[in-house]
C-alpha cells in the first residue's frame, strides 16, 4: 500500500555543491523546455536590520540594480530582456532575492551578472539618493497614501512582538532612509552580502557538470567574507493578550487583525503543517469556517482572509512568526463582535474537531497550489533555493505537497487548540475619515 501523499512528491533531481568563498550552489536540471531560471538569495531581509537603520535591506535590493563594476546602470535589464528574458527581486522577512528566467543559451549571461553584482555593486553617492529618493516614494504610495496601506503587516508585530527585529518598520522610516550614507551601505554590503551568506540556484535546461564548471568560472572569483551571525528572531510564546488601535483617514471601512503565535515552522514543521491547513481550513474558499460564518451567516464582515507570514508564504519564514486573521467590517458592527464569532470558530475547531473530508478539500486546494507552483522553471527553482536557505534541504520544496497529504485531523485539531483569546494580539483598525 501507498503511503498518503506519496504520488505528490516532486522527486526532482537536485545537485549541490559549495565554492571556496562559501557560495552554496544548487542545480535543478530539467530539460523538458528550453528554458533556465537563475535565482541568488542572500540570508538578509527585514529582521536583519540594525536600529537606526530601518528599510536598509530593502534599500539596498533596489541599490543592487544600479550597476555593478563591469555592468553599467540599466545594463542588467537590458542584456536579460534582448535575451528575451524576465528578471526582478524581492525583500522579504528573513531574505532577499534576485531572479531571472531565459533562454537556455543565455546560462552564461545570467550567471556572469549575478556575480559581478555579488563581486561588486556600483555603491555610489549618486545611485543612493536616487534610490532613497525612489523608496521613499513607494512608501508614500503603498503606504502613507493608501487606504490599510500599512495594516496589518507594518502595524500588527509591534502588538505581537517584544524585540526590534520582529518589531520595527522593515518598509523603513525617512529619517533612517535619508541618514544613509555609501559607507552604510558598503558595510551593508560587506557584511551581509557575502557569498558565504548566499545560496546561488539554478534550475531548468541545463548540463550540471557544463553549469558547474560556468559557476566557478564567474563566481569563484568573489572574495571570501565570513557569513554574520544570524540575527536573534525568535522570542518566547506571548502569556497575555495584546491590544492596540490604529487611526486610518483613507480607509472606508474599519477592520481588525488577529495574531496568534504559532509553532517554529523551520525546527517544528511537521506540527507547523497543522496550522498551514487550520489557515485555509478557515479562510479559502466560499465553504471556509469564517467566510461562512461572517459573510454568510452572521453577516457581519465584508471581507476576511488569513495567512501565515505577514508576507503570505506560509514556507519561507522563520520562527517567531504569526497567523493573522483580518477581517473587514461596517462601521455599525462592533469589533467584539468580530473578534467573538472568530474565536467561537476557532474554538469549534479546537473542540470539535474537523471531519475527513473537509479536511480532504482543503488539502487538495494547497497540494494544487503548491504543484501548480513548481510546473514552470523559474516558480521551481525559487521554491528551492528558498528551501535551501531557510530549511537547509532545497529537496523539501518538492516534498511539502505530500507531507501536508499526510497531515490528520487530531493535527489541525491541536493547532487549533494552541490559537487561543488570551494570547492573541489585536489590532484594530479605526477609519477615520469620516463622511462628506
Amino acid at each position: 500500500m501507498t503511503a498518503a501523499g506519496a504520488d505528490l512528491t516532486l522527486r526532482h533531481p537536485v545537485e549541490r555543491f559549495t565554492l571556496d568563498n562559501g557560495l552554496r550552489v544548487v542545480l535543478a536540471p530539467d530539460r523538458s523546455v528550453p528554458v533556465v531560471a537563475v535565482s541568488v538569495y542572500y540570508d538578509v531581509g527585514m529582521r536583519s536590520e540594525p536600529p537606526g537603520r530601518t528599510g536598509f535591506a530593502h534599500l539596498f535590493e533596489h541599490m543592487m540594480f544600479q550597476g555593478s563594476a563591469n555592468v553599467p546602470k540599466m545594463e542588467h535589464a537590458r542584456l536579460v530582456q534582448a535575451a528575451g528574458g524576465t528578471f526582478n527581486g524581492s525583500t522579504h522577512q528573513d531574505y532577499t532575492n534576485y531572479f531571472q528566467a531565459l533562454p537556455s543559451e543565455a546560462l552564461e549571461r545570467a550567471i556572469f551578472l549575478e556575480a559581478d553584482r555579488m563581486a561588486a555593486p556600483a555603491i555610489t553617492e549618486e545611485n543612493l539618493r536616487n534610490q532613497i529618493d525612489v523608496v521613499k516614494e513607494e512608501i508614500r504610495v503603498n503606504v502613507l497614501n493608501r487606504p490599510y496601506g500599512a495594516f496589518p503587516w507594518l502595524q500588527l508585530p509591534g502588538i505581537a512582538f517584544e524585540s526590534f527585529a520582529n518589531t520595527h518598520d522593515g518598509y523603513g522610516s525617512f529619517v533612517d532612509l535619508e541618514s544613509s550614507t555609501v559607507a552604510d551601505a558598503t558595510d551593508f554590503f560587506s557584511r551581509y552580502y557575502a557569498p558565504a551568506n548566499a545560496v546561488l540556484c539554478i534550475g531548468g535546461d541545463l548540463d550540471v557538470a557544463e553549469a558547474e564548471v560556468l559557476v566557478r568560472r564567474w563566481f569563484d572569483a568573489v572574495p571570501a567574507r565570513p557569513a554574520p551571525p544570524a540575527p536573534v528572531v525568535g522570542e518566547p510564546s506571548p502569556t497575555t493578550a495584546r491590544r492596540g488601535v490604529v487611526e486610518d483617514p483613507l480607509a472606508p471601512l474599519p477592520a481588525v487583525a488577529i495574531g496568534w503565535r504559532v509553532p517554529d515552522p523551520v525546527n517544528d514543521l511537521d506540527t507547523y503543517l497543522g496550522t498551514v491547513l487550520l489557515t485555509e481550513l478557515l479562510s479559502e474558499g466560499d465553504a471556509s469556517r469564517l467566510e461562512r460564518r461572517l459573510l454568510h451567516t452572521d453577516r457581519i464582515a465584508v471581507g476576511q482572509s488569513s495567512y501565515l507570514g505577514l508576507f503570505g508564504d506560509p514556507f519561507d519564514v522563520r520562527d517567531a512568526t504569526l497567523l493573522v486573521t483580518e477581517v473587514h467590517h461596517s462601521a455599525d458592527v462592533g469589533v467584539e463582535r468580530v473578534l467573538t464569532a472568530v474565536h467561537e470558530e476557532v474554538d469549534r475547531v479546537a473542540t470539535d474537531g474537523v471531519e475527513p473530508a473537509e479536511l480532504a478539500r482543503v488539502q487538495a486546494r494547497i497540494e494544487a497550489q503548491l504543484l501548480q507552483q513548481a510546473d514552470s522553471v523559474l516558480g521551481r527553482t525559487l521554491g528551492f533555493a528558498s528551501a535551501e536557505l531557510v530549511h537547509g534541504r532545497a529537496e523539501l520544496a518538492g516534498e511539502l505537497a505530500g507531507r501536508l497529504a499526510r497531515v490528520t485531523p487530531d493535527q489541525v485539531r491541536t493547532a487549533a487548540a494552541g490559537l487561543s483569546p488570551d494570547t492573541a494580539a489585536v489590532l484594530e483598525l479605526r477609519a477615520t475619515g469620516g463622511s462628506k
